[in-house]
């Protein structure tokens, strides 16, 4: 081998390392330093540095690497939940986005759904710095948006009060027992015949992509296989009264949009 591909082969492997650690400790690694001190009472103590620290949210919320991170499946997943807004008639209605998310998805969202109509989109989430980044995404939509500091498992919302709520990617980083009530609460602030569209990772059917799939969520995702089986969202939403499911999974099923209705 020539000398050049070897540091190239060195620095390629040196470059992943070094994104694997600084994502380990951003993520599960704060998680158990936080357990090792006693600092997991707070209701946003399972929240990742990476998703609270400003300088941090900035410095990775870049779509190429938000794309990267999904496979590149990330504008097709935006996109089927986009393409259901659109074809929604929400004259009038409420869109809620709960949880911010990087990346282009919550300007998506919204252009979608202020081009079905939608009088008001509601962003809610647990850290203010995530409401603030976000408002400098959507400034194009000034006065269109409210913006909330909430529990997605404990929402202010009143019962039945948005036709739409989209969740991107949040589930697998809830505590297990925290993945129901906010289940329930996506579905208790729609309205009747409100369609909640919940975007995740999904157990994939290759059996190569199953093995690094396991991998990373036991590395760095700890809650994150249970959306496997014990914590399907289809089953969990299905075993709701008046809760039907349709469920997209692309990429050889590594994803999923789950796009639940609340029965009229």
């Amino acid at each position: 081998m020539f000398p050049w591909m070897s540091y190239t082969v060195l620095g390629v492997v040196a470059a992943l390392a070094s994104f694997a650690l600084f994502f380990f400790t951003l993520t599960r690694g704060a998680l158990l330093v936080r357990a090792a001190l006693g600092r997991m009472q707070r209701d946003s103590a399972h929240v990742y540095p990476l998703y609270s620290n400003m300088r941090l949210i900035r410095f990775v919320d870049f779509q190429p690497v938000i794309a990267a991170i999904l496979l590149f499946q990330y504008s097709g997943l935006v996109s089927v939940i986009t393409q259901g807004l659109k074809r929604t008639d929400l004259r009038g209605k409420k869109v809620l986005i709960t949880s911010c998310a990087f990346g282009n998805v919550m300007p998506r969202v919204v252009k979608a759904a202020m081009s079905a109509g939608a009088h008001k989109v509601v962003v809610a989430d647990i850290i203010q710095n995530e409401l603030d980044h976000a408002k400098g995404k959507l400034a194009a939509y000034t006065g269109k948006i409210d913006y909330y500091r909430e529990n997605a498992v404990a929402m202010k919302q009143p019962d039945g009060s948005v036709s739409a709520n989209v969740i991107f990617f949040l589930l697998h980083e809830l505590p297990h027992h925290l993945k129901v009530d906010a289940l329930s609460e996506a579905m208790r602030v729609l309205e009747p015949g409100g369609k909640l569209y919940l975007a995740e990772f999904h157990r994939p059917r290759s059996w190569l992509l199953r093995m690094l799939s396991w991998t990373y969520f036991k590395v760095f995702e700890p809650f994150g296989l249970a959306l496997w089986d014990t914590h399907d969202p289809v089953r969990q939403l299905e075993a709701m009264p008046g809760v039907s499911c349709e469920r997209h999974t692309v990429f050889f099923g590594n994803f999923q949009v789950i796009v639940a209705e609340k029965s009229a």
